[in-house]
């Protein structure tokens, strides 16, 4: 019989590093849609691209740094 508590052991890390790389993918999808609405919002009204950029800008660090949470708390359950 299988011990669940030394299975979770050798599993737990494998699971942080699935998660840390779910959270790099997300942001990489994030922060391409944060740039295609961009693109798309310039394209339309190219009289705003300033205020567009700014928060395009805004938006893609945010988004960043909640990849980067993600991606530490990935890294704690591997190293844990």
């Amino acid at each position: 019989m299988i011990n669940p508590v030394l299975l979770a052991d050798v599993v737990q890390p494998g699971l942080g590093a699935i998660g840390a790389g779910l959270a790099a993918m997300g942001a990489g999808i994030g922060i391409g849609q944060v740039g295609k609405g961009a693109v798309e919002g310039i394209a339309r009204q190219p009289e705003a691209a300033n205020d567009i950029r700014a928060n395009m800008i805004l938006a893609a660090a945010l988004v960043e740094g909640v990849a980067l949470l993600g991606a530490v708390a990935g890294l704690l359950a591997v190293f844990s």
